[in-house]
């Protein structure tokens, strides 16, 4: 089968649907079946073209991005060139949609729909009718968890929805890193601070934007005897160091940056709990949940009404509690680094889910069956 995705961006970039992309992609070509991935070039308006896990990346010339939008004429030519029998459209990108929707390459359209356009809400305002007739046009739509499947975007198309879990590769954070490993992390991102059992590690993973909610875990972090790990970067990290200066909890924070995916592993073993303290919709699933349950811990994360509490599940695998309330944090948190055998019993529910629903395998799989039907 020819296989065509299309969304904005691709690996090296940094995102939870770019790295979506990546793992089905390559998961289908280990499959046997030609996979071609059209996104945009950060690097400016030059076309480039690139085999990459066995899958053809066609970085399309980039003229500007405007509301975290790349604008770009190559995409579409681009698309024209191209002779798939399934194209499948990674939502929102108004792009790449609107230009399927023009041209409409191959025999099928899919569409998975990431997550309700939330603050660009000015270009949603003319956006919206082309967006309803793209989502009318497609053949079937792709939802990760139960809840999009509620979006109101989607109210009248319930006929076309599917819920396929998204999946990662779970063997590298099931498998316990060496005491060699361990260490050389250690050194590398902590340099001399104490290791555990000195005092807990909570962890965070992710870019550093403002539906994080990493401020919420910040603000909880006075009532919590333990340290705390960032891994990420981004726009709000120079406010968000501000704020743990002035609460005066930068001590026990370790910035991170961006953490090589060969060292991932090793810092999710280092920790002893997860946390996902989003605050916004814009969270629509948290594919580091998965990682950090694989790895065995337990998650405590936010109810957005998205996917965070479908994956992470309450009481079970670990705790939901509100968004933007440090005081909810901080009391669920504790209760885990207060039972080491509650935070054994989540871990190991956590890791057997994990196995269960969100293998890249299991996800294949089930995507590959719905383009056969």
């Amino acid at each position: 089968m020819n296989i065509l995705h299309v969304y904005k961006d691709y690996p090296p970039i940094l995102g939870g649907i770019e790295n979506h992309v990546r793992v089905l992609g390559e998961g289908q070509a280990a499959r046997g079946h030609r996979v071609t991935v059209l996104v945009t070039n950060p690097a400016g308006l030059r076309t480039t073209v690139a085999t990459e896990g066995g899958v053809s990346v066609i970085r399309a010339g980039r003229l500007a991005t405007v509301a975290s939008t790349p604008l770009s004429v190559a995409l579409p030519w681009q698309l024209i060139r191209q002779r798939p029998d399934v194209v499948h459209l990674h939502f929102p990108y108004p792009v790449g949609e609107v230009s399927q929707w023009m041209v409409r390459r191959g025999q099928r359209t899919i569409l998975t729909y990431h997550s309700d356009v939330v603050r660009q809400a000015t270009i949603l305002r003319f956006y919206r009718p082309l967006m309803q007739q793209v989502l009318r046009s497609v053949d079937a739509i792709i939802v990760a968890s139960p809840p999009m499947r509620r979006s109101v975007y989607l109210a009248d198309l319930q006929d076309k929805v599917h819920l396929l879990p998204y999946g990662i590769p779970l063997a590298r954070f099931t498998a316990a890193p060496g005491e060699a490993d361990l260490k050389r992390v250690c050194d590398r991102y902590l340099g001399n601070l104490p290791l555990p059992p000195a005092l807990p590690v909570l962890l965070f993973v992710g870019r550093l934007r403002y539906y994080k909610g990493l401020d919420s875990l910040i603000r909880a972090l006075p009532q919590i005897a333990a340290r705390l790990l960032v891994v990420g970067s981004g726009p709000m990290e120079n406010e968000w160091r501000a704020l743990a200066e002035t609460i005066g909890v930068s001590d026990r924070i370790a910035w991170l940056g961006e953490v090589p995916d060969a060292d991932l592993p090793a810092v999710y073993h280092l920790a002893n709990l997860f946390v996902l303290p989003a605050s916004h919709p814009s969270e629509a699933f948290g594919l580091v949940q998965v990682e950090a349950m694989a790895a065995g811990l337990p998650v405590v994360c936010t109810e957005l009404g998205t996917g965070t509490s479908y994956v992470n599940q309450n009481g079970v695998t670990g705790f939901v509690v509100p968004p933007r309330d440090p005081d909810a944090l901080a009391r669920a948190i504790n209760q885990l680094l207060a039972d080491p055998a509650l935070r054994a019993r989540m871990g190991a529910a956590a890791r057997q889910r994990a196995a269960a629903e969100f293998a890249m395998e299991v996800m294949v799989d089930r995507i590959l069956e719905l383009y056969q039907t």
